[in-house]
């Protein structure tokens, strides 16, 4: 069976890689997006775009046609490693 696609925008990248906000609804929003990734990440298939992990680069993520290993992402709107 096929798993339902998923695209992964910037702020998805965002809010797992920044550290903990101290503004309260960011500090939310960080908390929801882990909790979507740890438990079900895995029922999807993820995409994103090359301009995505490029946009991430202000939090030490972006690497124009590369990837970011702790999430398995790579760019070129391609399916996740996970």
């Amino acid at each position: 069976m096929m798993k339902p696609k998923v695209y992964l925008e910037t702020s998805i990248i965002s809010y797992l890689a920044a550290r903990p906000s101290r503004d309260l609804v960011v500090a939310a929003h960080q908390q929801i997006t882990a909790e979507w990734w740890d438990r079900s990440r895995r029922r999807f298939d993820l995409y994103t775009s090359e301009l995505v992990i490029w946009e991430a680069g202000g939090s030490g993520l972006g690497r124009p046609r590369g990837r970011h290993p702790a999430f398995g992402i790579s760019g070129g709107a391609t399916q996740s490693d996970d």
